[in-house]
């Protein structure tokens, strides 16, 4: 139950589309008729609102469990980093299993003794315990123009390998970027990264990943 509220708050949050059973399967690593089912459940828990061939959205109290488990999640993330020291790329996984361990004692304390964090290794914002969530008004690194600089602010942790690829480019959390006139036909888009000696060239997967705020 935990993992598909998450999947469903998490899917809503990094994109406009809407929310499907196939979308959660393939988030969660199940059959679409296993997602089917949990979604039906969840349905009659009131935890989601799902019409048939419609969108799936959570209700407030799915929302508030989603929340909680997000919580769990990015706080067990950060702490892997910062005290255990866990690459960026190794962390969600371990994580997903974590969060289902830990007691809720133990993830005010690691919260407390972070400091209380904002973001996540990744970025992504971490729900206080009352729920409220930091907005990070990003747009994807695919949509920047040539010329502008940006700041790094989010970068997707569902493939550890493209955060590793990222990682050697220098694109990460905090990053400040700024973006070059592309070759004709190169399908690529060519960054300076402050602090990186070369020119980083990233395909669209790459660059789908990656959310930046532009500077003014």
């Amino acid at each position: 139950m935990q993992d598909y509220l998450k999947a469903v708050w998490v899917l809503g949050e990094w994109s406009s589309d809407p929310v499907t059973t196939s979308r959660i399967a393939e988030r969660v690593g199940v059959r679409a008729a296993t997602a089917s089912e949990t979604i039906k459940k969840l349905a009659a828990q009131g935890l989601v609102e799902h019409l048939p061939y419609g969108a799936i959205t959570l209700s407030e109290e799915g929302r508030t469990l989603a929340l909680a488990m997000v919580r769990r999640h990015r706080l067990i993330e950060t702490f892997l980093v910062e005290n255990l020291g866990y690459s960026w790329d190794e962390v969600h996984a371990e994580a997903e299993v974590l969060e289902h361990a830990v007691s809720d004692l133990m993830v005010e304390r690691i919260d407390a003794a972070l400091a209380h964090p904002t973001r996540d290794p990744h970025g992504d914002p971490i729900p206080g315990p009352d729920g409220k969530l930091e907005a990070v008004p990003a747009r994807q690194l695919t949509y920047i123009e040539a010329g502008v600089s940006a700041r790094v602010e989010r970068v997707s942790d569902a493939d550890p390998a493209l955060l590793q690829f990222l990682a050697g480019k220098g694109l990460t959390f905090g990053a400040i970027v700024r973006a070059l006139e592309a070759e004709p036909f190169s399908e690529t888009l060519d960054l300076e990264v402050d602090g990186v000696s070369g020119i980083a060239s990233l395909g669209k997967t790459a660059t789908d990943a990656v959310w930046v705020t532009v500077f003014d």
